[in-house]
């Protein structure tokens, strides 16, 4: 039980110190965490946000995989493609978000990632895949079914687009970049 324990006052105390902004002490407490009970990804995830926020990219891309090997989540997979993305590896990066939203649909962060490496890749139908799906679970997003209606426009599917447009102009009338957008089709 106490090593539960140290590991749990171990990570807490790494996740305050990231949060204040210092990360040696963050550092030395999340190594601590790791090394008592290394069967949590937690650690490797706070160790990877700090070699993210000293721009030490291969450390944190290190970091993310060890933690993905622990417990491959998709915030683990999320991580990995952010990395991958800044490195340059975008067909690589496209593939660990689309694994992410897999595991979990709803991960914001994956799927606007997903569009805006969609859009340079050319890989514009898998993104309207995702969005799809997305739009299944909380179909009253006005931000995803705007994305989704601009993926739309540009794979020259115009009658869709506008389909989600007014969509979202029924529940959200204000909503000015839908407008607008309609406006160009």
């Amino acid at each position: 039980m106490s090593g539960h324990l140290d590991y749990e006052i171990n990570k807490e105390l790494g996740e305050c110190y990231l949060f204040m902004g210092e990360l040696e002490k963050a550092e030395q407490y999340y190594n601590k965490a790791a090394s008592s009970n290394g069967v949590h990804a937690d650690p490797y995830l706070g160790l990877a946000a700090i070699a993210i926020h000293r721009g030490e990219l291969d450390s944190a891309l290190a970091m993310y995989r060890k933690a993905h090997k622990v417990d491959p989540t998709d915030k683990t997979h999320a991580g990995i493609a952010l990395v991958l993305v800044e490195q340059g590896l975008k067909d690589e990066a496209f593939t660990h978000f689309v694994e992410a939203l897999k595991v979990n649909p709803e991960n914001m962060v994956a799927l606007f990632s997903l569009v805006r490496l969609g859009h340079e890749l050319s890989r514009l139908e898998e993104v309207v895949a995702a969005l799809s799906h997305y739009l299944e679970i909380d179909p009253a997003k006005a931000e995803v079914r705007y994305s989704m209606a601009g993926c739309l426009v540009c794979l020259d599917r115009k009658e869709e687009a506008r389909a989600e447009l007014t969509r979202i102009l029924e529940s959200s009338p204000d909503f000015e970049p839908a407008k607008e957008l309609l406006a160009q089709i």
